[in-house]
């Protein structure tokens, strides 16, 4: 029988001895021995030719038995090494246990025994499990990117992909990577599907909710703005719940992540180049192409380059309701990156007019960001209140305000209400939505 590789036997599932949440230090309080053990069975299942007559599943028990018949283990370490091995064959290595874990949302892999991971918006140092080496790294990343259609490798260092739950995940190999191969997986949130679940979690306040929803429904244009890791695209992909069933809605990402729930979605993904250098396909040139798939709801994942002039053409032609993201520290700073983004194309185009575009095309700014104690709050819904002296006016409506921070590191603040009644009242109004005049009738009135 032809010599096979442990990546080819993945196809077949062993029957091993499950050992759940336990942490690999908690058994083997010798790593070294631990670590030894793994990887002398992992190269033995890579590298020996298996016979014809026996199965994989007892090819590798009978691997794992020659490994350890010169160590005394006990009947819980030796079930734990069959659990190492087979997550290294159905899972993915020794972050399978880390992926299964709902309360860790992003996992960060620097090195070897480097991991990281967040838990409640704080990145700590996870030393229960470690890679063999830089190589065991590599091997995982193929394994986990190999079956979305993605590739990593010295031609290709770098990829982006999305895993089936909607994770995101990023790796990085040398030689772009100066100190080996570095692996980051943005996990899903999965308690954070609804508005409702940005409630509980003191995201933000129930008029800010019904604000936003009618805002949805009322088709205004809608730009999140953020920073790395606050939130964006899930509460892009929240807010797209709003949107109506019968509307036909094209999505654009780099690697799709939302996971939206009508029935008339169009997704389309970028695509970067092939081995000839060839192929690419950008997201601007999806954006261009939406145009002529008549959509009723254009979503962006993000913006972050000359395809914010085809965004901001498709808003000021008929695509009310569109909506998208960009890195941000603020509103203001957003509609700043915005007109850079514009006049990235180079052309002849006044800031005047750039600014008089944005103004005409963007209804509402929502920024979100990760506070000092890790927690995600809607800290500004802003509208884009006209031009002047040249500049684009803005003004809050619901903001959040920090007051100090309590003795356990927690950050204390409230959520604060604009006295004024915002432009886009009227226009919601005029869409037929009356549930804002619960949150503006009051104030109308006494101005």
């Amino acid at each position: 029988m032809s010599k096979k590789s442990l990546i080819e036997e993945f196809e077949v599932k062993p029957s091993l001895v499950k050992v759940e949440d336990i942490d690999d230090y908690d058994i083997f309080s010798d790593k070294n021995l631990l670590d030894h053990l793994r990887s002398t069975i992992i190269q033995n299942l890579i590298d020996e030719n298996i016979p014809e007559d026996k199965l994989l599943d007892q090819y590798i028990n009978d691997e794992i038995d020659k490994a350890i018949s010169n160590y005394n283990l006990d009947y819980l370490q030796r079930n734990y090494i069959f659990n190492l091995i087979q997550n290294e064959i159905n899972g993915y290595g020794p972050i399978t246990d880390l992926l299964n874990d709902d309360h860790i949302t992003e996992i960060m892999v620097n090195g070897p025994d480097q991991i990281y991971v967040e838990v409640d918006g704080k990145v700590v140092r996870e030393d229960s499990v470690s890679f063999i080496n830089e190589k065991h790294i590599i091997r995982t990343i193929q394994r986990i990117v190999q079956p979305l259609g993605r590739t990593i490798d010295v031609a290709n260092p770098m990829v982006d992909a999305r895993l089936r739950d909607g994770s995101r995940l990023n790796a990085v190999i040398p030689p772009l990577s100066l100190k080996g191969p570095v692996l980051t997986i943005r996990k899903f949130a999965k308690d954070l599907e609804s508005i409702d679940d940005l409630l509980v979690k003191g995201a933000l306040t129930n008029d800010m909710a019904i604000f936003l929803e009618c805002c949805v429904k009322a088709k205004l244009n809608i730009l999140i703005s953020g920073g790395t890791g606050t939130g964006k695209t899930t509460l892009l992909n929240i807010l797209s719940g709003f949107i109506g069933k019968n509307e036909r809605i094209i999505t654009i990402e780099d690697a799709a992540e939302l996971r939206l729930k009508q029935s008339h979605v169009i997704s389309l993904e970028t695509r970067a180049n092939n081995y000839e250098g060839e192929g690419e396909v950008t997201i601007r040139d999806l954006v261009r192409n939406s145009l002529r798939m008549r959509p009723d709801r254009i979503i962006v994942g993000e913006v972050r380059g000359k395809e914010a002039f085809d965004m901001m053409q498709a808003m000021n032609t008929g695509h009310e309701g569109s909506i998208t993201t960009l890195h941000a520290n603020g509103c203001v700073d957003a509609l700043n990156r915005l007109e850079t983004m514009i006049l990235m194309n180079e052309m002849a185009i006044p800031v005047s007019a750039v600014r008089g575009y944005i103004e005409n095309a963007i209804d509402i700014i929502i920024q979100i960001d990760r506070l000092g104690d890790g927690r995600r709050k809607i800290t500004s819904i802003s509208e884009v209140d006209g031009l002047k002296d040249g500049n684009i006016v803005t003004k809050e409506i619901f903001g959040y305000r920090q007051n100090g921070i309590a003795e356990d590191g927690a950050t204390l603040g409230n959520f604060v209400q604009s006295r004024s009644v915002p432009s886009v009242f009227e226009k919601i109004k005029r869409k037929g939505f009356d549930e804002v005049d619960c949150l503006f009738k009051k104030r109308k009135i006494t101005e």
